[in-house]
């Protein structure tokens, strides 16, 4: 039986909330950087751009995945990698090394389930070139508790849709090995689609046209009512002008979104990311290779208006509007730019429950 003073010291203890976003110092975003002596690191950026906090990779980061409730991220590399940090945000340090199967490496996006109790991370089971999702305890110490399948060949980014258990999943159809290094070894043959899963089955997979069955379906971002935006990497010839954006809403058939072929063809057939401003009036896919971004009225057919940064390609929903990052270190928001002495890789990620 507990004695008086170890239930008070149990009880205190229980009464203290566990720290939160605003204890890492209240970013709004997460983004993988270069440092300027070559090392590398996940950075917090506040709203205004400011970097809140850094903790060490120890390799290119690619996205990472942003716990609900807590100061806690999961860091992946650039794939195709094999580990997954999952990092302690207020200490600055990893909290647990995740590693897949020997027959898996990850495919460099995660997202959270269940109020944050699972981690869900993308992977490759290179051996039959299958697409899974695997499964992670993040109340048990990020123990691997299963896998599933995500509906396709080369599941890249994987999201849940806002207020749902509902997962989608962007399989870009194409086959890779790691005995092969990033080499695509499908082209001729691949089939991306985007697939919904729930309670570990496949409830819908969508594809494109078949005149655009090699735009790899790469990226992905999702709004409160369901729309889904998709942004596209063309594998095709590369002097074929074609959509680089695509929405869809289940049960429906997908649209694809360009602009004139003039500015089109400055995105050289790459999407970098793709994201839905926090008012859901629009939607950004980014272009480094033009240095430009595309930003579309969600549910219009106008052209889009173009912004121009070099190398910019990171893009989440920012307060109404949207922010963006870039390579030479550059933060634009709705109120503003920041700019620091980092690279930034290719993603921009909103801390924040969906």
């Amino acid at each position: 039986m507990l004695s008086r003073r170890h239930f008070l010291v149990a009880a205190t203890a229980a009464s203290i909330p566990a720290p939160g976003w605003a204890e890492a110092g209240a970013p709004a975003f997460l983004a993988a950087a270069k440092l300027p002596g070559g090392s590398y690191a996940l950075c917090g950026l506040t709203a205004a751009g400011a970097i809140a906090f850094r903790v060490p990779l120890p390799d290119r980061g690619h996205a990472a995945a942003a716990h609900p409730t807590r100061p806690v991220a999961v860091a992946f590399a650039r794939r195709p990698g094999r580990f997954g940090l999952v990092l302690d945000c207020l200490k600055g340090a990893v909290a647990h090394w995740l590693e897949p199967p020997a027959d898996r490496h990850f495919y460099g996006h995660g997202a959270y389930l269940d109020d944050g109790r699972i981690l869900v991370t993308t992977e490759n089971a290179f051996a039959t070139g299958e697409g899974r999702l695997g499964l992670w305890d993040a109340h048990r110490g990020y123990r691997r508790i299963g896998d599933m399948p995500s509906g396709g060949i080369g599941p890249h980014e994987v999201i849940r849709l806002p207020g749902t258990e509902t997962l989608a999943v962007a399989n870009g159809g194409i086959r890779t090995h790691p005995g092969s290094d990033r080499e695509k070894l499908n082209l001729d043959t691949m089939r991306p689609n985007l697939s919904y899963v729930r309670d570990g089955a496949v409830i819908e997979t969508v594809e494109l046209d078949p005149a655009l069955r090699q735009a790899s379906i790469r990226h992905i971002a999702a709004r409160p009512d369901g729309l889904l935006a998709m942004a596209l990497q063309w594998e095709g010839d590369p002097a074929q002008i074609v959509p680089l954006l695509a929405t869809h809403r289940q049960g429906e058939v997908p649209r694809t979104h360009a602009a004139d072929d003039a500015a089109q063809a400055v995105l050289q057939g790459y999407a970098g990311s793709v994201a839905i401003s926090g008012d859901g009036g629009e939607i950004a896919i980014t272009g480094p290779r033009g240095g430009v971004a595309h930003v579309y009225a969600a549910e219009g057919t106008v052209e889009p208006r173009i912004v121009h940064r070099p190398d910019i390609c990171g893009t989440a929903p920012a307060g109404a509007g949207l922010a963006f990052t870039d390579g030479l270190g550059g933060v634009l928001h709705p109120g503003g730019a920041a700019l620091h002495r980092v690279a930034w890789d290719n993603h921009l990620v909103a801390i924040g429950p969906a």
